[in-house]
């Protein structure tokens, strides 16, 4: 443009903020493409942070894995967080087993028996051949 073109009160500099004559704005396009971008990120965060609890009853082997998918679905769709908070204390520490030292006590007993044999071992499953179709 030359200074002819220009509107006397005009100034000889405008901010590359400014919409320009043409209607394009850089700004609210930036705005636009930012905020979008900056929801999906919160959501694949959001989506990432609950299922943490599942992941680390997968990587264990967990018994209850069950369980922790079911609170962390719970806490997903409820927005409660104890129930999250709940999902990874069970993940993170495997319950006890009380009931395997109470069995080792009841077969010693009963080897001691007179006349008693010992319980008979538990057989291993036999592993089955897969079926090809």
């Amino acid at each position: 443009m030359t200074s002819a073109d220009l509107h006397p009160m005009a100034t000889g500099h405008i901010p590359s903020y400014v919409t320009q004559a043409d209607g394009s704005d850089f700004l609210f396009n930036f705005m636009v493409i930012f905020t979008v971008g900056l929801i999906l990120l919160i959501g694949v965060a959001y989506f990432t942070l609950h299922s943490i609890p599942e992941k680390m009853a997968h990587e264990n082997n967990h018994p209850q894995f069950q369980l922790v998918g079911i609170l962390a679905l719970l806490a997903l769709f409820t927005h409660n967080g104890l129930f999250w908070v709940a999902a990874i204390l069970v993940a993170g520490f495997q319950f006890p087993d009380f009931a395997a030292p109470l069995r080792a006590i009841a077969d010693a007993i009963r080897s001691l028996a007179p006349g008693a044999s010992p319980p008979p071992a538990e057989p291993e499953p036999e592993p089955t051949a897969p079926q090809g179709h």
